[in-house]
């Protein structure tokens, strides 16, 4: 399984930032992608999240905000703001992974319900269960909001690019492009499918890259970057 290096996450950084998610997901990328094979958008949910919880205070939005304190507390240590903190990543994932389940199951059809079955597959895919996240993941793009399902779809076309499924990763990538969300950019998601396909179709990786290159933006810092990369 090829894995994500820093540098990648960091590419990964402006191509959220495209995504309108630039702060929340330089707040919170210390540890969002432990496992390298999928991207997880998790800012992106912080931000739906943020957006919608300035609204009338519900049951659902309470518990999905003790949810997300628990995905965002750290590990050892002691929280700087006296919050709580786990002994060792597996008991964070337990916990966590235990609360948006649960989350998943008494709320299913709603927006929490949606957020907390997505972060639940960012979870799996985290501890390398990727056939289990692949199920959670596909579970919210068919039946999750557009916004929340073009996330999802994000990190299945990397899971399927991972594991050498290039024609569906390449499928689910050009229907992000055609359809984007205020989550997933078309600038995105053609950032991240030229990126799949720099070493195997180099020639398709500079035609989608060429019309971003000329951006007075984040998309066109990394279409630069990344046109420099593709091999000759």
């Amino acid at each position: 399984m090829a894995r994500i290096t820093r540098k990648e996450l960091k590419t990964d950084k402006f191509a959220l930032e495209v995504g309108q998610t630039v702060s929340f997901f330089e707040e919170h990328q210390r540890e969002i992608m432990r496992y390298g094979a999928v991207a997880l958008g998790v800012a992106a949910l912080i931000v739906a999240f943020t957006v919608y919880s300035r609204h009338q205070h519900t049951a659902r939005e309470e518990a999905l905000s003790k949810a997300i304190q628990l995905q965002e507390a750290p590990v050892g240590g002691i929280s700087a703001t006296g919050g709580i903190t786990f002994p060792t990543q597996d008991a964070k994932d337990q916990a966590t992974s235990q609360a948006f389940s649960s989350l998943a199951a008494q709320y299913s059809g709603s927006a929490e319900g949606e957020i907390a079955q997505y972060y639940l597959a960012c979870i799996q895919a985290d501890q390398g269960k990727l056939a289990t996240a692949e199920k959670s993941f596909l579970e919210v793009s068919q039946k999750g909001d557009a916004k929340y399902a073009s996330l999802a779809k994000l990190s299945l076309a990397q899971i399927y690019f991972s594991d050498g499924r290039d024609t569906e990763g390449e499928r689910v990538l050009r229907d992000l492009i055609a359809h984007p969300t205020m989550f997933v950019s078309k600038d995105q998601a053609t950032i991240t499918l030229a990126r799949f396909l720099m070493a195997k179709k180099p020639a398709e990786a500079r035609k989608l890259l060429d019309p971003l290159k000329t951006q007075n933006s984040p998309a066109g810092q990394v279409a630069l970057t990344l046109s420099s990369q593709i091999p000759q």
